[in-house]
């Protein structure tokens, strides 16, 4: 693949969410994903439903579409999906334009899949799905990921989405597993991706639950609880 398979790119706006939450940022948005997970926030991306609105771009092509949107308010930028992972050489081509801007770059990707370009990113965020999502992880191959960009010295962080118990418990797993990394986060889930009306009221309360459960696990003693703070002001919006 030559060419970037972009979804959505859209900002400046503000990151809900991961090691960056409350930061700038413009989004670049990929289509395609090698998983399907059953609360996912953007399966547009994957599921076929708007296969029309993907444009193969250039590298190029995406730096010079969010200039021309970004003007001068922004100097950092998310890779977001589906799983931007799937891509190779484009990608990396297009970080190495984000950079010669000056501008940070930051990707979130649930680490089945390993690309070179990983070692360039500024802020990654290796988010593990749990068993709400009906996934499963393949712990060979996170473990490679998660070792090389330690090894390598990326700014890392491991970030899991919590809807319920069985998704605490595979959390401590994923944290116990790799004590190498500092940055650790959990979330609560939102299971109410569909919704168009107001959900800040729902996503609190699952804030005031999974803050409870961080008092009350001490495996969760380094672990730091974070909202999915865009939906909390914006709800279910796209491109906010």
């Amino acid at each position: 693949m030559s060419k970037i398979p972009v979804m959505e790119l859209f900002g400046p706006t503000i990151q809900g969410e991961g090691m960056v939450i409350g930061r700038k940022t413009m989004f670049v948005r990929t289509a395609g994903c090698d998983y399907a997970c059953v609360w996912c926030d953007s399966a547009f991306t994957w599921n076929g439903t708007e296969k029309h609105r993907v444009r193969m771009m250039e590298p190029e092509e995406v730096l010079d579409e969010m200039v021309a949107l970004g003007g001068n308010r922004f100097n950092h930028v998310t890779i977001t999906g589906g799983n931007p992972a799937l891509i190779a050489d484009p990608m990396a081509r297009f970080i190495d334009l984000c950079h010669q801007r000056g501008y940070r770059v930051g990707l979130e990707t649930q680490g089945s899949r390993m690309q070179e370009w990983f070692l360039q990113i500024d802020d990654l965020t290796i988010s593990p799905k749990p068993p709400s999502s009906r996934m499963e992880t393949d712990w060979a191959v996170l473990d490679r990921i998660v070792r090389r960009l330690h090894d390598d010295g990326v700014n890392l962080s491991l970030k899991v989405v919590v809807f319920g118990d069985e998704d605490v418990e595979y959390a401590k797993t994923v944290f116990a597993r790799y004590p190498y990394v500092s940055q650790k986060f959990v979330q609560p889930g939102n299971e109410l991706v569909t919704e168009a009306k107001d959900i800040s009221h729902h996503l609190l309360a699952r804030l005031a639950w999974l803050f409870q459960v961080a008092i009350d696990t001490p495996e969760f003693n380094t672990v730091r609880v974070l909202p999915q703070l865009h939906a909390m002001v914006w709800s279910n919006e796209r491109e906010r």
